[in-house]
């Protein structure tokens, strides 16, 4: 992360970084695939963070 952003900023993009992840596999499992992403998960490209 650049150097130019402050503490703030990067602790906000740091909770998105950690929001975009997927679902665990056991979740995946249980629910019988019905839960394959989740809600909060987005793509780099055609989703841009409002910070």
């Amino acid at each position: 992360m650049s150097s130019r952003k402050t503490s703030g900023e990067k602790i906000r993009y740091m909770a998105y970084l950690k929001s975009n992840r997927p679902p665990p596999a056991w979740v995946i499992v249980r629910t019988k695939r019905r839960v394959m992403r989740s809600p909060a998960q987005r793509n780099w490209r055609t989703h841009k963070l409002d910070i």
